[in-house]
């Protein structure tokens, strides 16, 4: 579980995000850090039971900065709202698949999958799923996939309007050749967050995720 004193760091933060305010309340900050680390460590060594490509792996290999990149931004707020953490074999910055836990207070979600890869991987993601498309339905349409997700994200920011070059129109697997990214997700409560359920629910969610990643990682070995 996260502490109830997190979620009301990055509530305050939503409400001030300027850097004389963060550095006023830097040691909500630290403590909010803190607290969020041991979660996703906790994640990880109870998940890495089941897979075990992330056992080497740290917290602190899959946490994500809390400073936005504002370089190319209309929004200069200088600061994320939120604390998310990309656990795969490589930690964050792998071109490996990987699971996702997003902690921002009304808007949380845990899932995973491969966000928008380089055309080289994309491609290669893409082949797997034209060979093998029974291999790949039966693992987005098992009951245990179902159970969590819905379906793979279909944001039409990852999806093309039509089947990308080199694959005809009426391929069966059509739909999911489309798409750029191939990610899924559940959303959270906020009072999931702060509950004793938190690392079993995750996990549980990882664990539906599991089968997907396998099929992804295995195209880009």
């Amino acid at each position: 579980m996260l502490h109830v004193s997190t979620l009301r760091f990055l509530k305050d933060l939503k409400k001030n995000n300027n850097k004389p305010w963060f550095d006023a309340h830097r040691k909500e900050y630290e403590s909010a850090k803190s607290d969020f680390t041991v979660f996703i460590q906790s994640v990880i060594d109870k998940h890495s039971k089941s897979d075990p490509t992330i056992k080497s792996i740290t917290a602190k290999d899959c946490l994500f900065r809390i400073n936005r990149d504002i370089r190319f931004s209309k929004d200069k707020s200088p600061y994320k709202t939120n604390m998310g953490a990309y656990i795969n074999r490589g930690g964050k910055k792998s071109l490996f698949g990987g699971y996702y836990f997003h902690c921002e207070p009304g808007q949380s979600f845990v899932g995973g999958g491969l966000w928008m890869p380089m055309p080289p991987e994309l491609n290669k993601v893409r082949q797997e799923i034209d060979y093998n498309f029974a291999a790949f339905r039966k693992i987005i349409t098992s009951g245990k996939f179902k159970s969590v997700y819905p379906d793979l994200s279909r944001d039409p920011e990852y999806v093309l309007s039509r089947v990308p070059k080199g694959y005809e129109a009426d391929n069966p697997a059509a739909e999911y050749l489309k798409m750029k990214s191939f990610v899924a997700l559940t959303s959270l409560k906020d009072s999931d967050l702060t509950s004793k359920e938190l690392i079993k629910k995750v996990t549980a969610a990882f664990e539906a995720l599991q089968p997907l990643l396998e099929f992804i990682n295995e195209s880009l070995t």
